[in-house]
């Protein structure tokens, strides 16, 4: 395991480098962030968490994110597992607006656990904000065909299997599964969500990976990047099980 965590650090740091030097890319955060965010009139005054913050560029956007990750990295401000966030110390009971990860509950071995868990964090109306894979037609042959990262729609439980380290235990068809095909792994979150204030929309359907991602970096100048963009984002909302490649869902503690 101390092997697998050394690697994963390495990975890390790579990844977060490769990132800050790709524009485009930085850009598509950009409006993910955004777009997680629009309902609040002042994201900057909120109390966040964000949980998996090693490679995120979530911070250069809202200096007030408190950022945390399993991986012992240096500028992180929080270290710990976040299954074990229901006894976290350093984050006080209820006195969390935001919970938020992004590309991070394929890489939980539970993640119905963790949502679970989190909402001691939170505050009344607080929120729980994540953005993950989405499989539309499209996507699905880019996600099982193209990307590095796992894929498994036949799991029977909503968990990883095997845990390797948190970078390289993931199956990214898993919060897709929970939230659009699995009503019954859905409902275990009942007890502590409102499930019928839950919201659930695509975000991007190319964009990113028209960025190169994290592992290339493509040569779209920038502002050709960000005229496409627009034209993306459309479409995945208007053709989502077509082309959508993400979805941002937002949870409500009952």
């Amino acid at each position: 395991m101390e092997s697998e965590q050394a690697k994963d650090r390495a990975a890390t740091l790579c990844n977060r480098a490769r990132l800050a030097a790709n524009q485009n890319l930085l850009f598509w955060y950009r409006e993910l962030y955004r777009d997680q965010f629009k309902d609040f009139s002042n994201p900057a005054a909120l109390s966040i968490l964000e949980i998996g913050s090693g490679t995120s560029p979530l911070k250069q956007f809202l200096s007030n994110v408190v950022t945390s990750d399993v991986l012992d990295l240096s500028y992180l401000d929080l270290v710990f597992d976040c299954h074990e966030i229901d006894k976290l110390d350093a984050i006080k009971d209820n006195s969390l607006d935001v919970i938020t990860l992004t590309n991070v509950l394929h890489h939980l071995k539970s993640p119905i656990a963790f949502l679970k868990r989190a909402v001691k964090k939170l505050k009344s109306g607080g929120k729980v904000i994540a953005t993950e894979p989405f499989f539309s037609v499209l996507s699905t042959v880019i996600f099982k065909y193209l990307h590095h990262e796992p894929v498994d729609f036949q799991i029977s439980q909503p968990e990883l299997g095997e845990v390797q380290g948190p970078l390289a235990s993931a199956n990214i068809a898993l919060p897709w599964l929970i939230f659009f095909r699995r009503r019954e792994w859905l409902q275990r979150l009942n007890d502590n969500f409102d499930l019928a204030t839950l919201s659930v929309r695509p975000f991007s359907a190319l964009s990113y990976m028209v960025t190169g991602g994290i592992s290339h970096r493509l040569p779209v100048p920038g502002f050709l990047y960000r005229m496409l963009f627009r034209v993306d984002l459309a479409l995945s909302r208007r053709f989502p099980s077509f082309c959508a490649s993400f979805f941002t869902v937002t949870l409500t503690p009952r």
